[in-house]
C-alpha cells in the first residue's frame, strides 16, 4: 500500500501539530528529515530539515509494524503549531513521494490489517462525533471491543453446539448420551436470549448515539419561540405577537445532563392565512408526529389530539400572567419553570435509555436479527439442518464483526471520518 501522511491534530494554529506517517518505509521517510532513529516508541527531540534548511525542532516517534494503530510502521512527528510549518512539510513529504491521506485511511488500514474489528471502527467513528457523556460512554464500551467480546461469548456457544451437532451425525449409529440433542436446543435458547436483550435494546442505544427530539408545538403566540430563546441563553428564533411568525423549523441541540436533545421549534397550528404558512404548518405536523417527544405548549394546557402520544407533555406557558394549576408552567419572561421543566423532561427521557444495549447501528442490528433468525425454529430438525443453521448464526457473527461482506460498508463509514484519523 502505498506510504500515507496526514495531520492529527486539527488544522490551525495551536501549540503542537502532529503529522503521521504509515506504511512500508514510514521509518525510512522520518530519518530522512531527522536523522536515525534507533529505537521504536521512544521519543526523539531533532531538528527537522529540508536540506541544509532546518524547518522546525521537534519530537519524533516511530513504531514498527504490528505494534501501531494501523498495524504497519507508522512514525509521528510533533511539531510547533503554526500552520505554514504544517504546510512545508507536507510539501517535502509530497516531493519524497508520500500521499496525502484520504478521509479515515488510516482507521481503514487498522480494519485491514486486523487490528480492529467493524465494530470497534463503528465505535471509533462515534467516539469522534461524540457530543455528550452518555454518547461518549456508548462510543467508548463500542470502539474498546465491548460488543466484539459478547461476540466471542455467542460463537463459543455455537461451536459448542455445533461440536454436539457433529459428533452426532458422524456417530449415529453408535453409543451418543441421550441428552446430546438437548443440549444443543438449550445452547441455541441461551444464544437467541442474548442477542434478543441486544436486539430490544437496539431503539434506546440508537437514540443516545443520535440523540432524541422533542418537538414543542401549539397554537400561534403560544410562546414556542420564546420558549427555545429562553433555554438557549440567545436568540435562536424570531419572536413577535404576530401570528404565524414561525413558518419553518428551527433546531435547538442541547446536552440534557448527557444526553443528546434536539428541540424543535414550530409553526403555530392554525388554519393558514397563506399558502407559505399552510406548508409550514405541514410541515411541522410531519416532523412533530416523527419525533420522540412532543412538549404541547399553550397558556391554556390545550393539546392538539391529533398530535398527542403517550408520554407527550402538556405544558401550561407565560404562567407569569396567571395560571399557576399545573405542575408543569412556565414564564419564558422570568424564567420560572424551565429548569423544572428540564428536570422533568430528562427523567422521562433517561427512562427511555435505561435499557439500552450495545448494538447502535443498523448494520449491527441487522447481522443480530439475522443470526437469532437462524438459530430460530430449530425445534425438531435434523441434525443435518441443525447444523447447517448454526453454520449461518456464525455466518451473521462474522458480518457483525466485518469478518465477511465488509465491502459493501466501508466507504459509507469511513466517509464521516476526517482526513488525519
Amino acid at each position: 500500500m502505498d506510504l500515507i501522511f496526514a495531520e492529527a491534530t486539527p488544522p490551525g494554529r495551536g501549540g503542537v501539530s502532529i503529522i503521521r506517517i504509515s506504511g512500508d518505509g514510514a521509518r525510512l521517510a522520518a530519518e530522512r528529515l531527522a536523522g536515525v532513529l534507533p529505537l521504536a516508541r521512544q521519543a526523539y527531540l531533532r531538528d527537522i530539515r529540508d536540506g541544509d534548511d532546518i524547518l522546525d525542532r521537534a519530537l519524533v516517534i516511530w513504531f514498527e509494524a504490528g505494534h501501531s494503530f494501523t498495524g504497519e510502521d507508522v512514525a509521528e512527528i510533533h511539531l510547533h503549531g503554526a500552520p505554514v510549518i504544517v504546510r512545508r512539510l507536507g510539501q517535502i513529504l509530497t516531493s519524497q513521494g508520500l500521499r496525502l491521506a484520504e478521509a479515515g485511511e488510516f482507521t481503514r488500514r487498522a480494519f485491514l490489517n486486523g487490528k480492529m474489528d467493524l465494530s470497534e471502527v463503528e465505535g471509533l467513528g462515534d467516539l469522534l462525533a461524540a457530543e455528550t457523556e452518555s454518547q461518549r460512554r456508548m462510543a467508548l464500551r463500542l470502539s474498546n471491543g465491548e460488543l466484539a467480546r459478547k461476540a466471542d461469548g455467542w460463537r463459543s456457544l455455537l461451536i459448542r453446539a455445533g461440536a454436539l451437532v457433529e459428533s452426532s451425525v458422524d456417530f449415529a449409529d453408535e453409543d451418543v448420551p441421550e441428552n446430546v440433542p438437548q443440549e444443543v436446543f438449550d445452547l441455541l435458547a441461551e444464544f437467541r436470549q442474548e442477542l434478543d436483550e441486544q436486539i430490544d435494546g437496539y431503539a434506546a442505544a440508537e437514540r443516545i448515539r443520535s440523540g432524541f427530539e422533542v418537538a414543542v408545538i401549539g397554537p400561534p403566540n403560544a410562546g414556542k419561540s420564546s420558549l427555545i430563546n429562553r433555554i438557549a441563553r440567545r436568540e435562536v428564533a424570531l419572536v413577535s405577537d404576530i401570528a404565524g411568525t414561525t413558518r419553518d423549523i428551527i433546531e435547538l441541540r442541547l446536552d440534557l445532563r448527557g444526553l443528546a436533545v434536539t428541540l424543535l421549534d414550530t409553526a403555530g397550528l392554525r388554519h393558514a392565512q397563506d399558502r407559505i404558512e399552510s406548508l409550514g404548518i405541514d410541515r411541522a405536523r410531519e416532523r412533530a408526529a416523527a419525533a420522540d417527544l412532543r412538549i404541547h405548549l399553550s397558556p391554556t394546557g390545550e393539546v392538539d389530539e391529533s398530535l398527542w402520544q403517550h408520554g407527550d407533555l402538556k405544558v401550561v406557558s407565560k404562567v407569569d400572567l396567571g395560571d399557576r394549576s399545573s405542575d408543569l408552567a412556565v414564564s419564558s419572561v422570568t424564567g420560572e419553570g424551565i429548569d423544572s421543566l428540564l428536570e422533568y423532561l430528562f427523567t422521562v427521557l433517561s427512562v427511555r435509555t435505561a435499557d439500552a444495549g450495545l448494538v447502535s447501528h443498523q448494520r449491527q442490528l441487522g447481522a443480530l436479527i439475522e443470526a437469532r433468525e437462524s438459530a430460530s425454529e430449530v425445534d425438531g430438525l435434523p441434525a443435518e439442518l441443525l447444523a447447517e443453521a448454526i453454520r449461518r448464526a456464525a455466518s451473521s457473527l462474522d458480518r457483525l464483526l466485518g469478518r465477511i461482506g465488509a465491502e459493501d460498508y466501508l466507504d459509507v463509514i469511513f466517509s464521516s471520518f476526517c482526513i488525519g484519523k
